[in-house]
Formats: C-alpha cells, structure tokens, sequence
C-alpha cells in the first residue's frame, strides 16, 4: 500500500460560507489551490477544521468531489455520528478518487468500547480497501487508539498505514514507541500545530497536517523543512526549528482549543481571505478581546518572521 500522500504537509482546509452561511465551494477549491502551490502536498477535508460536524452529508460530499475534480490531492475525513455515515464517506471518497482517509473514532454511542471502536474502524477501512488510511487520535474524541487495537485492525486491513495523532506530546511518544516504529511502513502524521518539532525530531514523524498552515502555510511549511532536516541530524536547523516553533507557539496553540476554526478563519480574514468572514452558526464568533488578542499576536510573529528570516 503506497502511503506517500501522508508524507508531506497538508491543511485541514476550513469550509468558507457564503452570504447566506451555506459552504462556498468554489472559495474552498480556490484555497486548496493556492496552498498547494505554496508548497503544500495535499489537503484534508472534512476533518474538525472543516466544520464536518456543521455540515450535511451531501455537502461534504460535494466538497470532496469537488476538490478532487480540481486536481488537488485530498485526503477525507470520515467523522460522523453514526458508523453507516462514515461507511458512506469513506466508500465515496473511493468513488471519487480521493487519494487517502483519516479515519476518526466512533463518537457519542459506546465511544468508550475497544470492541464498538474496533466494528467501526473496520467498517470504514473495508469500505475503501485500495486508500491508503490513517485512524485520527485525539482526546476530543474519547477514544485512544492502543497499539494492540492498531495492529489487529492492520492485520487485516493492509489499508491501515498509519496515525495522524493530536494528543499532545505524550501521545505523540507513545504512538512513536509502541506503533510507527515496529514498521517502517507504518507512518506518524503530527497533528497538533504545538507539535510539530517534537513529532518530526522525537518521534520520527513522516508528515504533519496543520490548521495554522492554512494562514501561514509558508512559515509552517519552512518550520517543517528545518524539522526534517534537525531529525537527520542537522544541529543549525535543530536550533532554527526550536527558535521559529516558540515564535509560533501562541498562534499553534489555537490549534488546540474549542475555538481554533473561530481563530483560523479570522487569522485568514487578516490575510485578505474575506470569504472566511462568516461561519454557519451567527452566534459562532470570537470575543472583541479574542480577536484583539489574535490580531496582536498575529503582527508580531509576522515582524518577527521578517526580521528573523532576513
């Protein structure tokens, strides 16, 4: 199974609203496009950044569908309230030549169950046996996923090649320990923003998918460059990779809170993306002292990256 879509850096696109607080479609498509022309290897869409939970079936869908038909490589997420949804996500990206999928935890109903979350997963990998996948860890979730569950899944779906873990730097080294290293055909996708040095340099990590990238996609796509090289040994970009992941550190840590598609979108509005103004629901909106806060913070990084990459 060729796992190289989850080597390299991708956003987890956000979902643009129109006017009327329906997805814009053609803003999404033109975003993909521009981030992969700064360098970004593929996209993920519907993850938690993409709103999925806000979204109908159909929607997704058609944003998948109509990502794919721009030529953008695009990796699916198959969050959903019941496994039936997921099934059907997962076998359309199939249909539609989507090129891999994250694969996320049963919510709500027996979250907590190893053998409802085992069900589910295989569901989902059976559903799209020829893309490559990855199972999406995070707390939000409920439910870890143990390297005796990963390994039992893979044992009979080759189609498991690795994790995208967003549990912070402990799961990070866990999944690291007891997983992606038992195989090297098994890759480690960092997929919290505060992580990235510590995925790539501790961890051995092949990949990372960013919510901050989608805003500085070239500053994180910079940071990820000196990573590879100060997990190959390089002691200069070692120390560069440290120095520009601290200045990041406010801005990464969005990432990690309820409100990171709020400060996301906003920081994309700072950009001149207006399309990302709205959001589906009116009351979803940060505070005055949020967006001042964000803003400030903002500023800084960016005269700070200036004077710092001269």
């Amino acid at each position: 199974m060729d796992n190289s879509i989850f080597t390299g850096c991708m956003p987890a696109l956000m979902t643009p609203c129109k006017a009327d607080r329906t997805p814009d479609f053609d803003a999404l498509v033109r975003k993909a496009a521009e981030l992969i022309a700064d360098g970004m290897s593929a996209v993920v869409y519907c993850g938690s950044m993409g709103d999925w939970p806000l979204l109908t079936d159909a929607q997704r869908m058609e944003g998948v569908e109509r990502l794919v038909a721009a030529g953008i490589p695009t990796v699916v997420g198959t969050g959903a309230i019941n496994s039936a949804s997921a099934v059907a996500h997962a076998a359309h990206a199939a249909k539609v030549g989507a090129q891999g999928l994250m694969v996320i935890p049963r919510v709500l109903s027996r979250g907590s169950s190893v053998h409802a979350q085992s069900a589910h997963f295989k569901a989902i990998l059976s559903a799209a046996p020829e893309l490559p996948a990855v199972i999406y860890n995070s707390p939000y979730y409920g439910f870890a996923t143990r390297a005796d569950l990963f390994f039992a899944l893979r044992k009979d779906h080759p189609n498991l090649i690795g994790f995208k873990e967003f549990g912070g730097a402990a799961d990070l080294r866990y999944a690291a320990e007891n997983i992606t290293s038992a195989d090297d055909s098994v890759t480690l996708m960092v997929g919290v923003d505060t992580n990235v040095y510590h995925g790539f340099v501790n961890c051995g990590a092949t990949g990372a998918i960013t919510g901050i990238g989608n805003a500085l996609p070239r500053e994180v796509l910079h940071l990820v460059d000196l990573c590879k090289k100060a997990a190959a040994g390089d002691a200069k970009a070692r120390v560069k990779a440290m120095e520009l992941e601290e200045a990041l550190g406010v801005l990464s840590s969005f990432d990690e809170g309820a409100d990171l598609v709020l400060y996301y979108k906003y920081l994309m509005v700072l950009n001149g993306d207006a399309e990302y103004t709205l959001h589906f629901y009116e009351t979803d909106a940060l505070t005055d002292s949020q967006r001042n806060y964000a803003e400030s913070q903002y500023r800084l990084f960016k005269s700070w990256y200036a004077n710092w990459n001269a």
